[in-house]
């Protein structure tokens, strides 16, 4: 060949995976609004018609059917009717509303968070939400139990760090249900517990048929981003998967199952079963609305043998927080995206490296913006030595410049024969080609990693940098609305940590290629300039954090070319080396072998046809 792949195959690798890993993400993307669309559709032509309540399906609670009108007579008719009552209890990071209409959650207020009205973050907290099953109330009766006002909360608390609400459903025979939550200190997650006194009169095949219902409601800038970023995740037969909004929307389950969650990028919900959930399935929906991110039904059956039973459960309502999940273990900490899918691969980078590296930095510094910095150059000096390398690689190929051009004046359009000049070439001086893109091509897992962390980092929500005023989120200096076409390309803002990357890295092409020969073919000559242009419409959307990170990068590869090139490598000395290794006897590989035996036979098969034409 007659150019150097030095630093240009590093170029067009990174296009082709990162044109490649954005691209499947927007695709994904498109097919969840088409799905979601269809299914709206669907909906509204598809409008259940009401049924016939016979006394055969009033009696049954093997399956659960929601949103259902039940007539109850005999001793719960008074618990159909009442006036609900809330009872708040609170801990150091969230508030907590009970209600006795159903004997369970109204509401989880997390402390530490806010939302975009600058208000505490609310989950679980809209008419969708709630845990209901049904029961046989009285013979030929039945019930959601959502349908049913219990005794008022009794709340309890013990010492400082532990507080009880219990809620009881019973009549004069004996029957009850009781609803006990647990909350402890410094602790998200609420142990809920279902005890049933004369279960069997309740329910029927000794199972326990429950339904969870969460709606995540819009808690950041972008929507569209953080449907993107949500996930349905479960543990069964202890191992753990995951399904991306839009790639489907249920899932059925076969074996046991210790929890279900649904996680809307910095927020998850989760339902745990500390005896596990026998089967059931899980659905989920992104409404075609403005506020809702999505929203998930979890039909889940629990074992309930006996007369007197207790179902121990336990909810989390809380941050996607790494450090916080890894701590109750049963694998929760995988919903964090630290590397999932294809990209699993970076996972370790980021639990073992990023993030306690980048921990300790925020700690120190206190402004996330400096630690990402900081950051940087931890990872920068981490690959230093390639860099030195790559850097030398170049410098060796800039002296050989003078002579590569000889080659090309010699051979003219002979491509074959300049290839195989070329390579002798290199070799003789120990040179090797591809030297230059081994830094570039490390920087692929380093910003996959990076990616996955900064969209998953829950604490830099809301924390601010120079101009951006969230560093979790894109850094907006103009918002322009939506404008046709230009807004499905390029969106409807200007990001300037956006803009400041892709300059960065376009003086770094301009930098990288005067080192190189001069290229013939037009796509590898041009490539290095267009890239930085492609990044511009890629990145617009991205977190700041993620492109304030590739900004200070490029500015260290800058200063480390520049100083690097001029003050560290001694061009002479190279220069001498690479005279007295051309005095050296040479060993070929096998490979170099039969590389050149192809290209002889090519030359040859070429000489060949070209004599045959004339």
């Amino acid at each position: 060949m007659n150019f150097d792949r030095n630093t240009v195959i590093g170029f067009v690798v990174l296009a082709i995976l990162f044109f490649g890993f954005f691209y499947f993400n927007n695709r994904e993307q498109a097919a969840m609004r088409q799905k979601r669309a269809i299914q709206d559709s669907i909906a509204k032509a598809n409008q259940p018609k009401p049924k016939p309540d016979t006394a055969s399906q009033r009696q049954d609670t093997s399956q659960f059917t929601p949103a259902q009108t039940t007539t109850v007579t005999g001793q719960f008719q008074k618990a159909a009717t009442g006036t609900e009552q809330l009872a708040i209890i609170d801990n150091e990071l969230v508030r907590v509303a009970f209600t006795n209409k159903g004997g369970q959650i109204k509401w989880v207020e997390l402390k530490n968070f806010k939302d975009q009205q600058n208000k505490q973050v609310r989950l679980a907290s809209t008419d969708f939400d709630k845990i209901d099953y049904r029961i046989k109330s009285d013979p030929g009766e039945t019930g959601n139990i959502t349908d049913f006002y219990f005794t008022p909360g009794n709340v309890v608390k013990q010492g400082d760090s532990v507080q009880t609400v219990s809620y009881t459903l019973g009549d004069s025979a004996g029957r009850s249900i009781t609803h006990e939550f647990v909350l402890r200190r410094g602790n998200y997650m609420i142990d809920f517990n279902v005890k049933l006194s004369k279960a069997n009169s309740f329910l029927d095949s000794e199972t326990l048929n429950l339904q969870w219902q969460y709606r995540a409601l819009k808690q950041e800038m972008d929507l569209s981003y953080e449907r993107t970023n949500s996930q349905m995740g479960y543990v069964m037969d202890d191992e753990f998967d995951y399904f991306t909004v839009g790639r489907r929307s249920d899932v059925q389950f076969s074996k046991p199952v210790e929890w279900v969650a649904m996680r809307q990028r910095f927020f998850n919900g989760i339902l745990v079963a500390k005896n596990n959930f026998s089967g059931g399935k899980m659905e989920w929906t992104s409404p075609n609305d403005s506020v809702t991110v999505v929203q998930s039904t979890a039909t889940l059956q629990h074992a309930a043998k006996g007369t007197e039973v207790i179902i121990p459960l336990s909810i989390y309502y809380g941050p996607s927080d790494f450090r916080i999940l890894k701590k109750y273990d049963k694998q929760m900490g995988k919903l964090v995206n630290l590397g999932q899918g294809i990209y699993a691969f970076v996972r370790p980078i980021n639990k073992f490296i990023v993030l306690p590296v980048f921990d300790f930095f925020s700690k120190m510094v206190g402004s996330f913006g400096i630690a990402i910095l900081l950051l940087t150059l931890v990872i920068r000096l981490l690959i230093s030595p390639l860099t030195y390398s790559s850097y030398l690689s170049g410098a060796k190929m800039k002296v050989l410049r003078p002579e590569i051009e000889k080659l090309k004046a010699k051979h003219g359009k002979d491509q074959q024969a300049m290839s195989m000049e070329q390579m002798k070439l290199f070799r003789e001086a120990g040179v090797n080609p591809l030297g230059g893109c081994i830094p570039a091509l490390l920087q692929i897992p380093i910003f996959f990693a990076l990616y996955s962390f900064f969209n998953s980092y829950v604490d830099l929500r809301g924390e601010n940098f120079l101009w951006a005023k969230d560093l979790s989120a894109y850094d907006s200096i103009l918002d322009f609305g939506s404008i046709p076409i230009i807004s499905s390309i390029y969106g409807s803002h200007v990001s300037l940590f956006t803009i400041t990357a892709c300059l960065t890295s376009f003086l770094i092409s301009i930098y990288s290629m005067s080192m190189t020969p001069d290229q013939s073919n037009p796509v590898l000559k041009y490539m290095p300039y267009i890239f930085p242009v492609f990044l511009l419409f890629i990145f617009n959307s991205l977190p700041a954090a993620l492109t304030w990170y590739y900004t200070v990068s490029n500015i260290v590869t800058l200063v480390l070319q520049f100083i690097i090139q001029n003050y560290i490598i001694n061009h002479d000395k190279i220069l001498a080396n690479m005279e007295a290794n051309r005095k050296k006897p040479k060993s070929k590989s096998k490979w170099q072998e039969r590389f050149e035996q192809m290209q002889e036979q090519q030359k040859k098969l070429k000489d060949m046809q070209a004599k045959g034409k004339r």
